[in-house]
C-alpha cells in the first residue's frame, strides 16, 4: 500500500504538475526509507520517539540544504506521513488505506491548478526605484503582463538605481492556463 501511495503522490500528482525529477526521487526514497525504518522499529519494539526524532532531524537537514518551494515542502511532509501511516498502521490495513486516500485526496485538491493555478509569486529586480506605489504597481503589471495582487519592496539601491520587489500576481486566462488546469 505504501508503494502505491507514494507512486501516486510522486508520479501521479507531483511530477505531472511540477516536473522536478530530483525531488521526485527524493520523495520516493524518503518515503520508502521511513517506511522501512519505522517497520523495523515497530518489530524491535524500540521507542517510536527515537524514530520520529531521527526522521525529523533528517527532514529538517534535507529541507534546508536546497532552495525549494513551500509546495515542495508540503510534498515532503506528505511523503513522510505516508511512510509513517503505512508502517504504523500495517496491522490495520483499512485504516492505512483510508489515511492514504485522505492524504492523497487533500494533496490532489490543494495543489490542483484550477484552485489557484493562475496566481504566481516572483521576486523581481527592477532597473528603477519608484517612490510612488501606484507607479510601481503599474510598472510591474506592464512588465509581467499580469494583474498585481500584492507587492512589497524588499531592497532599494539608490546608487545603482535598482529595487527588488516581492510580487504576487495573477496571469490572464489563456489557452495554456486552461489546458494546464486539467492536469
Amino acid at each position: 500500500m505504501d508503494l502505491a501511495a507514494i507512486i501516486t503522490l510522486a508520479y501521479g500528482l507531483y511530477f505531472r504538475r511540477h516536473h522536478r525529477r530530483d525531488l521526485l526521487f527524493a520523495y520516493v526514497a524518503l518515503n520508502v526509507g521511513i517506511f522501512a525504518v519505522v517497520s523495523l522499529l515497530l518489530v524491535q519494539r524500540v521507542d517510536l520517539a527515537v524514530g520520529f526524532g531521527l526522521f525529523g532531524v533528517l527532514a529538517i537537514i534535507r529541507l534546508r540544504s536546497d532552495e525549494i518551494t513551500q509546495e515542495e515542502i508540503a510534498y515532503y511532509f506528505v511523503a513522510i506521513a505516508l511512510g509513517l501511516v503505512n508502517a504504523i498502521a500495517a496491522t490495520w490495513p483499512l485504516t492505512a488505506l483510508f489515511l492514504d486516500v485522505v492524504l492523497l485526496t487533500v494533496m490532489y485538491v490543494a495543489d490542483h491548478p484550477r484552485l489557484l493555478g493562475r496566481t504566481r509569486h516572483q521576486v523581481v529586480t527592477l532597473d528603477v526605484v519608484h517612490s510612488d506605489p501606484a507607479v510601481l504597481r503599474a510598472d510591474l503589471e506592464s512588465r509581467l503582463g499580469a494583474q498585481v495582487l500584492q507587492c512589497a519592496v524588499t531592497q532599494v539601491d539608490y546608487v545603482r538605481d535598482v529595487s527588488v520587489v516581492d510580487v504576487r500576481f495573477q496571469v490572464p486566462q489563456t489557452r495554456e492556463t486552461k489546458a494546464g488546469a486539467w492536469r
